[in-house]
């Protein structure tokens, strides 16, 4: 994809999904800046992203700091023309009715609440004619048992995300979600852990890393580059006429 000129906000971007994407963005021209809360680890995915890449350290459930990225990155760059609403955690494994309040909370306020504030403070610094693309999960489309915020809050950004692209399309702003199945990442690695907890500690990870894989019948986890390319094409003209879309990237994890 031509993204040459362009200009790209990333957030959860000291990730691993987020540092794929600013990654393949910068590569394929645009210029990019990363927002997450930890410093260190935004300074160390810009270096790895490239010379063209900027930081703003943010939280994203705070309005002021949302604000103020969105001005630093209007300042920077100029108006913004694909906006990669990624930030997000999983929260806790659990059963719905042992799920603790406090993490609902916080899974619910980063990942609906800092996509929410995202779209408010970065929708007038987009560049008319642009994308966005928010991060929701193979989790926001259907059940997940033991995960209930999570799953709650992916499902929720949908909403978010139709509301955008009816409200964006007089500016043809584009707005989509995008939906992994399991990625090889850190998070993975926490959910395999877990499963080893609760189903017996004398399961290897390799055993435990089978059974997930057979739930994608392509037979393997979603690499973050994958992620990256999915929108690296929505946030290209490419796209242009892409709109209100889910947008699966899961290996055919939904088809069973």
């Amino acid at each position: 994809m031509d993204l040459d000129g362009k200009n790209a906000l990333v957030t959860g971007g000291a990730g691993v999904i987020g540092l794929a994407t600013a990654k393949r963005l910068a590569a394929e021209g645009a210029r990019v800046m990363l927002v997450d809360a930890d410093r260190a680890a935004l300074e160390a995915a810009a270096s790895e992203a490239g010379p063209s890449t900027s930081i703003a350290v943010a939280d994203v459930t705070d309005a002021p700091d949302v604000a103020a990225y969105a001005k630093k990155a209007a300042e920077a760059l100029g108006p913004i023309d694909i906006f990669f609403n990624n930030a997000g955690i999983e929260g806790k494994f659990a059963p719905l009715a042992e799920f603790p309040e406090d993490v609902f909370d916080q899974v619910m306020a980063v990942n609906v609440k800092g996509v929410f504030l995202g779209l408010k403070f970065m929708l007038p610094v987009m560049r008319d004619g642009g994308s966005i693309i928010i991060t929701s999960s193979t989790a926001g489309m259907r059940g997940s048992p033991n995960f209930a915020a999570y799953t709650a809050s992916k499902h929720a950004v949908i909403g978010l995300m139709r509301t955008t692209a009816m409200e964006g399309a007089a500016r043809r702003i584009r707005c989509n979600t995008i939906h992994p199945a399991m990625v090889d990442s850190n998070m993975m690695r926490r959910l395999e852990d877990r499963r080893m907890e609760t189903t017996g500690h004398n399961r290897t990870r390799e055993q435990v890393q089978e059974e997930y894989k057979a739930k994608i019948p392509l037979g393997r986890y979603i690499a973050p580059e994958e992620i990256a390319a999915a929108v690296a094409y929505l946030g290209s003209d490419a796209a242009a006429m892409v709109t209100g879309t889910q947008h699966l990237v899961d290996g055919g994890a939904m088809l069973i």
